[in-house]
């Protein structure tokens, strides 16, 4: 089964800046679209790339939860950022939101990200059982069969 869920502010996730899924589900997998540092009003958080890392990692965080997961379920990260000087700031705030246990990682440098945005995380997780909206209430639920998936 693949499902999908896109969440909003009502759920306590920033509303989406283009036309997504927020987390999709195939069996076991769970693949969570790439979270900006936005706030629940849809703004771009102040400060420098230390605010907007959290932020990100803060939306991530409850989009997993939405779906009944943990930031110790994730396997993989992709990480975009717009100044590569901020390697160094990103890493030591990233490697707080993951511990004990640090996932596989991409990082690259862009040369633009959406509402002028420093920093953008996706992230892939892995949970037995699969996953499935425990809170709150997503404002779309998608779900179709194995065999739609594969035509």
């Amino acid at each position: 089964m693949i499902a999908s869920w896109t969440f909003g502010p009502a759920d306590g996730v920033p509303p989406p800046v283009a036309p997504f899924a927020h987390a999709s589900a195939a069996g076991e997998t769970l693949y969570v679209t790439g979270q900006m540092p936005t706030d629940l009003d849809g703004r771009l958080v102040g400060g420098g790339i230390v605010e907007q890392t959290d932020r990100v990692l803060v939306n991530l965080a409850r989009v997993l939860a939405l779906v009944g997961g943990s930031l110790a379920d994730v396997v993989a990260t992709r990480a975009y950022l717009l100044e590569w000087g901020h390697y160094e700031a990103f890493n030591r705030i990233y490697e707080r939101w993951f511990q004990p246990r640090l996932p596989s990682r991409t990082c690259v440098g862009v040369s633009a990200l959406a509402l002028g945005a420093l920093v953008e995380i996706d992230l892939v997780a892995w949970r037995a059982g699969g996953w499935s909206a425990v809170e709150g209430g997503a404002s779309e639920i998608g779900v179709r069969g194995d065999e739609e998936a594969l035509a």
